[in-house]
């Protein structure tokens, strides 16, 4: 059953399934030119160690990366950090159809683990300024969590004793695929390995009332930026700022939009973080969410232990975690 040529690449696909192990639709852009979805897994059984692998296609298998190629690297970030040697060596691994794992002999992690920078975009969506009442900014507004508040795509969200006001925010995350500082916007989309469904978890109260109202704490509780299914290709989206997006809390739809309603696009933002900071393989990137939030609903909505959060992007898949 299994077979063995040699190096890996990119794969196309859909997440669709709000299975735990069923896949949707990957994009990168700048060496390949082929449309994979890469993910992180865990092989049941076999001790925990992560591993990178390509699905085949919606609610198919995963080809195993180290399987196909011994040389290739364990985890997402040091596959992006290979550059085109790693995508081409992916690309064959897919084309070569072997070490094909089931989905239900493995777990699916996040993407990316242990980022360098974990950048988070604030007010980013026309819709949710109006919601508040709020002006549209005119530069972006930029604030992070620490990469520890990264979980599975299908892992719990943990709620912290110390805060009674988590929300929700479902939002479109891209992730840096190499290396640059004072990147031109023109140039922007060529430094991004993919794209991949995030929930911006927020504890309200840290984030709106206290800690100077700063926004890191209420940001970056442990569990707070589920993140998954898949890391899609940047060629496998056509138009990333044109997919409809949405949130479901137990079923109900409480945020629906599309990313054409963000106010600063892929480019602008590779562009104005790597003014300040050198961007790396692996870094990620949340881009605002829309309207919906429960801190404005009237009166205002919190998550509660049992809750089901669903956070889907169109051609990217869904994430679903459950609050503990």
């Amino acid at each position: 059953m299994l077979l063995r040529p040699h190096c890996c690449g990119i794969v196309r696909s859909l997440f669709n399934n709000r299975n735990h192990n069923k896949p949707r639709k990957l994009l990168w852009r700048s060496v390949s030119s082929a449309a994979m979805r890469l993910v992180q897994f865990h092989r049941l059984g076999d001790g925990g160690g992560i591993r990178v692998g390509v699905e085949q296609g919606e609610g198919l298998g995963v080809v195993d990366l180290k399987a196909f190629d011994p040389s290739m690297p364990s985890t997402m970030k040091e596959l992006l950090e290979l550059g085109d040697q790693g995508l081409e060596c992916a690309e064959r691994a897919l084309s070569s159809g072997q070490f094909v794992l089931e989905r239900s002999h493995i777990q699916l992690l996040a993407p990316v683990l242990a980022p360098e920078k974990v950048v988070c975009v604030g007010m980013n969506y026309r819709d949710h300024c109006l919601e508040q009442n709020a002006p549209i900014p005119k530069e972006p507004i930029i604030f992070s969590k620490f990469p520890s508040a990264i979980t599975g795509p299908y892992d719990d969200i943990i709620l912290p004793s110390e805060s009674e006001e988590v929300d929700w925010e479902v939002e479109l995350a891209f992730v840096i695929g190499r290396r640059g500082k004072h990147i031109k916007e023109e140039d922007a989309l060529s430094y991004v390995a993919g794209f991949t469904v995030a929930n911006d978890v927020s504890a309200r109260d840290w984030q709106m009332k206290r800690n100077g109202k700063q926004w890191l704490l209420g940001k970056t509780f442990d569990s707070f930026c589920p993140l998954g299914p898949a890391l899609v290709t940047t060629d496998a989206i056509k138009d990333p700022h044109n997919l409809a997006l949405r949130c479901l809390v137990n079923g109900e739809s409480v945020q629906s939009s599309n990313t054409d309603q963000m106010i600063f696009k892929t480019e602008a933002l590779v562009s104005w973080v790597s003014k300040f900071v050198t961007l790396t393989p692996g870094d990620v990137f949340l881009t605002g969410t829309p309207p919906g939030v429960g801190v404005f609903r009237k009166p205002p909505v919190y998550l509660k232990k049992g809750d089901v959060v669903e956070c889907q992007i169109e051609h990217l898949g869904s994430i679903i975690n459950k609050v503990v």
